[in-house]
């Protein structure tokens, strides 16, 4: 780890994290407070993705759409009408629309072959995005004079990264710069999330291997043809095992540098409070390692 000790963190004029873990538990909550406090940079990974990498996909599938429609199509023809998308750090949903959800096209679904090729394009910008990071910790602190730093990453991050390969490029190269920090959900905590889901299910990103078998298994379980999935009602039947597949690689990644709870971040009111939480996870971690 960059921070050897509690100390060392408390101490250090340039503090740097990558905060990591489910959906919902606190990482953009925690990066919009540091940010607000004027002296931290905060790099959105989902952000990057949508505008960077796939911002021009998201347009042109926004242009199909309009070019259904024949008004909207001859103002696009005669470039009378500008299309884009209006994503935010808070505000994925452009993001969310194009990958989409596999299923029957007549209940809003995607062909499953188109699905994948969308969701390998995420997985490609993904990559690229968070071997961005050291560029924009460079570029805050030239341009911004920001030398504090919190890269807030997507809830795939460890499907797109090998967590058991010492020498997996993309993490040596974010722990080179940053402090790995998993949010560590509860059981509650992902029992909740899985509530959610059910109530306004969201399309993302699976493992490859991993979609190959749920989409497999559930139309052998329903017997249905691929043109006859409810979109939603599959999405909601992979969500809860694809979370459950994600702790072990989310482990495997805090051993790389340290966990701290989502209880302690719902008490986080402060950038001095997130100061402290991070340095008694290193002391943690530090003695954690001491006794094995």
């Amino acid at each position: 780890m960059i921070y050897a000790s509690g100390q060392d963190w408390t101490q250090s004029p340039r503090k740097r994290v990558l905060l990591f873990g489910m959906s919902g538990l606190g990482k953009t909550h925690l990066s919009n407070m540091l940010r607000a406090s004027g002296d931290w940079f905060h790099y959105s990974i989902d952000y990057r993705i949508g505008t960077r990498y796939m911002g021009e996909l998201i347009a042109d599938n926004f242009k199909r759409e309009a070019m259904k429609v024949p008004l909207l199509r001859e103002l696009l023809m005669s470039d009378s009408v500008y299309i884009a998308s209006n994503i935010t750090f808070d505000n994925l949903a452009p993001l969310s629309t194009y990958l989409g959800k596999p299923g029957s096209v007549t209940k809003g679904g995607l062909p499953f072959d188109e699905y994948m090729r969308r969701q390998n394009q995420h997985r490609a910008a993904e990559i690229a995005a968070l071997m961005d990071t050291a560029h924009f910790i460079d570029r805050a602190a030239e341009i911004y004079r920001l030398e504090n730093f919190v890269c807030d990453t997507s809830g795939s991050i460890c499907e797109v990264v090998d967590p058991d390969d010492p020498d997996d490029p993309v993490l040596a190269a974010l722990e080179k710069r940053m402090l790995l920090v998993w949010i560590r959900g509860s059981d509650a905590h992902t029992a909740e999330l899985v509530r959610r889901f059910d109530r306004a299910p969201k399309p993302m990103y699976y493992l490859p291997d991993f979609l190959d078998r749920a989409w497999v298994n559930y139309r052998m379980q329903k017997g249905l043809r691929e043109d006859e999935v409810n979109p939603d009602d599959f999405i909601r039947w992979a969500y809860a095992s694809a979370l459950e597949n994600r702790q072990p690689r989310y482990a495997a990644m805090a051993e790389r540098g340290v966990t701290i709870t989502a209880e302690e971040v719902s008490a986080v009111a402060s950038p001095d409070d997130f100061d402290a939480l991070i340095a008694r996870a290193i002391d943690r971690k530090s003695a954690s390692d001491k006794d094995q």
